[in-house]
């Protein structure tokens, strides 16, 4: 591989490990220091590896000039205040004996723990979830603008302002007590649970980095997950969800980006190896006696594994969104609902439920009348379908309903013959 496809892999993958390990080395109120000489780094081996070639390890290769940059901003910066100088527990004179500890061991610590730090309840939301995608991830602020289909000004104010909630509050790059993890795991899991659905359910045109969303969701949960003091059932109900979910990304979108229905995908793309994954990770999530949305979410997901139709199949998914709702009420999770209430107790049923709903200002809620209506009231499928397509954001949205609307037609036109 040659450095111009070797560097941004390894600035993907590394970037935050560097980051994560060197923030916390110097403290929340440095973060941007932390981001700088790790940026520097891989300026350091565009400039090298593309004269001198990439050396024969590239990641200790990066690990050390990280290291070295490091000790030299900490030789140019003697005069540390607040609690660096406590922190590094070394004299700051003796640059040499300074310990930056970029082993495989502190490396996961670090990035859990800034995990903690950046799902404190006090920051909110999508800050959380662009804070996880820089610091976290090693997204660039261009790629997270993308990723909310936002603008680089936007994204950027968004996360200075997190950092420096971070900052004002002084909050400690460490784990939390075990008592105090229960309370900020929900935070971190929904954050996750967000940043994988900002891939998977996806506006943005770019598939790779649709695609690297999820993966980095998915990454930073199996750092939970293989901590013993994270491995809790609601991180592993989570996990189950996302490689279960994952399962189907290939077949999800044709080879011109247009999605495709779950009934048109084609089986042979489902990755059966995150099958089996989901399965495992849904089995370890049954201990305990706390039920959360990961759970019955991650059933709901297993269901769908099972392509072809049967009456216990959707009356299991009907009896998960029942216990959805009521453990906590989404119109969504109410809308989804409704579409398996279609299957077991038939349109008719289903009809009355959505029409409660009143989503107007919702595309999926016409879309499902329109589906719900086909074959029952046609008039009123097109003309639902046709109040789909004026909500629908994306052309791929539209493509669809249009092509419903274009059945539609076709079976009018024929019963008139």
């Amino acid at each position: 591989m040659e450095s111009q496809q070797l560097i941004p892999h390894l600035f993907r993958t590394e970037f935050a490990k560097i980051t994560a390990v060197l923030c916390k080395l110097f403290g929340i109120e440095h973060i941007e220091t932390a981001e700088d000489i790790a940026s520097e780094t891989f300026l350091s081996a565009l400039e090298t590896w593309t004269y001198k070639g990439i050396p024969p390890n590239p990641v200790a290769w990066l690990y050390m000039v990280a290291k070295n940059k490091a000790k030299n901003h900490i030789a140019r910066n003697k005069i540390f205040t607040g609690k660096i100088q406590p922190q590094l527990k070394n004299n700051i004179d003796d640059i040499e004996t300074i310990e930056i500890d970029l082993s495989e061991k502190n490396i996961t610590d670090s990035q859990l723990q800034m995990m903690f730090a950046i799902c404190h309840p006090l920051i909110p939301a999508e800050s959380q979830i662009g804070l996880a995608l820089r610091i976290l991830c090693g997204f660039g602020i261009e790629e997270i603008a993308n990723a909310f289909l936002s603008n680089k000004e936007t994204i950027s104010k968004r996360l200075l302002r997190a950092k420096e909630k971070l900052k004002q509050e002084n909050v400690m790059i460490a784990f939390p007590s075990q008592q105090e993890i229960y309370k900020r795991l929900h935070n971190v899991l929904l954050t996750l649970y967000l940043l994988f659905n900002e891939g998977y359910y996806s506006e943005s045109k770019n598939i790779v980095l649709r695609e690297d969303l999820c993966q980095e969701a998915m990454r930073l949960t199996y750092l939970l997950a293989d901590n013993e003091q994270t491995n809790l059932p609601p991180v592993n109900a989570l996990l189950a969800l996302m490689c279960l979910q994952a399962s189907r990304f290939a077949a999800r979108k044709n080879e011109n980006g247009e999605i495709v229905l779950y009934y048109d995908q084609d089986e042979s793309l489902w990755n059966r190896e995150l099958i089996a994954k989901g399965i495992y990770y849904l089995h370890k999530a049954s201990t305990g006696d706390t039920i959360s949305k990961y759970h019955i979410e991650a059933n709901i997901a297993y269901w769908h594994t099972i392509k072809k139709d049967s009456a216990e199949k959707w009356d299991n998914i009907l009896q998960m969104y029942n216990r959805l709702l009521q453990l906590e009420y989404s119109p969504v999770a109410a809308l989804n609902r409704t579409y398996a209430l279609s299957k077991v107790h038939g349109k008719g049923r289903a009809i009355k439920e959505a029409e409660k709903l009143q989503l107007t200002g919702n595309q999926y809620y016409y879309a499902l009348l329109g589906e719900l209506y086909t074959g029952i009231d046609n008039t009123k499928a097109r003309l639902n379908f046709d109040n789909a397509i004026q909500l629908a954001k994306t052309q791929s949205d539209k493509q669809i309903l249009m092509k419903k609307v274009d059945l539609l037609n076709m079976h009018n036109n024929s019963s008139l013959r």
